[in-house]
Order: C-alpha cells, then structure tokens, then sequence
C-alpha cells in the first residue's frame, strides 16, 4: 500500500487530469510498479465501498435472516470488483488495434486513483441511505447529480490521459463504460442479484 502521502498525490494528479491538465499524469507512478500499485486503490476505497454494500443489501435483504443480507453482501463485492478490474482486460485487448496501447497504462494508473477518488465522493449520500432512510429521496436525487458529474469528469480524465483528441477518448470512454456496465449485468445474473430482494 502506497503512504497516504503518496495517495494524496495521486487525488491531486487525477484531480488535474479531470480539469483538463494532461501535466497531472506527471503526479502518478507509471512505472510497472506504479500500475500494479495503481490497484491498492481498490484498498484505498473499500472502507466506502463496504458501506454502499452494507447499505443495498440492507435495502434489499428487508427483513430477512442477516445471513441472507451478508450473502447479498458478499455477492454485491464480487459484482463491483469485477466491474473495476475487468474491463481492463477488455482494453487490454482492444488497446493496440484502437491505437491507444501506448497509453493504456496510463489510462489504468489514472483510472484507478480516479475510481478510489469517486467511491469516497459518493459515501456522504450513502451514509444518509444508511442512517435516515426516511431521506432517500433526497439522497438519491444527490447519488444522480454525482453520478452524472463523475461520468463529466471521467470523460475529462480519459481526455487527458489517452491524449489523442476527443473523438479518440469518447471512443475509448464508451467502450469502458459499455464494458463495466456488461460486466455488472453478468454479474447480476450470474449472482442472482437481479432477482434478490
């Protein structure tokens, strides 16, 4: 695991990255070390990311036997980590024929400080879900206004980091969303998550 020094750098490069200024890449390591370090970010946001799982599967769970909640727990774990990792594997692919392999470690790196950043950005309307669930309404008309914001600045970041012109990046950016999306829906199925609840 990185030092929270370290870490903090890497928010301040994406967050630049996300403003539009390619210098960012110039804050993460993107050594061979760096990109497999990259994936401590999934560490680094697991603390919010238990939370949004805790939260659905209570939802979801209603009343049942808390070892039916801490199934869906789990099985909402596997959903959302394969929905982060995999589609890596998808660009992995794709990347030399697209003519972006030159930077898809940069665009991992990138990606995955990003998604940390992301998935502490979107805990305080959780947290409400969680402890005032009178309040969802409220929370949710604040996950969609974050939602779309972060799929801006995500397209921002992939702008900058692929740095090929915006026709390139929103290819690029659609093909990874496509992807996660059919990856979560696999998931789902597979898991059984769509008819949970």
């Amino acid at each position: 695991m990185p030092p929270a020094a370290e870490i903090q750098q890497y928010f301040a490069g994406v967050w630049r990255l996300m403003m539009g200024r390619a210098d960012g890449l110039k804050l993460l390591d993107l050594s061979a070390d760096g990109f497999w370090n990259s994936f401590f970010a999934i560490a680094v946001a697991f603390p919010a990311l238990i939370v949004g799982w805790v939260t659905i599967a209570n939802e979801m769970a209603g009343g049942d036997v808390f070892s039916f909640r801490f199934s869906l727990f789990v099985r909402l774990m596997l959903t959302d980590l394969a929905s982060w990792v995999l589609p890596y594997g998808i660009l992995a692919l794709a990347a030399r024929p697209a003519g972006v392999a030159d930077r898809f470690v940069h665009y991992v790196v990138a990606n995955n400080w990003a998604s940390a950043l992301f998935s502490w950005m979107m805990l305080p309307p959780v947290l409400v879900r969680l402890f005032w669930p009178e309040a969802s309404e409220a929370s949710n008309a604040v996950t969609f206004l974050l939602f779309v914001a972060m799929l801006v600045l995500s397209w921002r970041l992939t702008n900058a980091v692929i740095g090929k012109g915006p026709a390139v990046a929103t290819a690029v950016f659609a093909a990874m969303f496509a992807a996660s999306l059919g990856v979560l829906f696999t998931f789902e199925g597979l898991l059984d998550l769509s008819r949970a609840g």
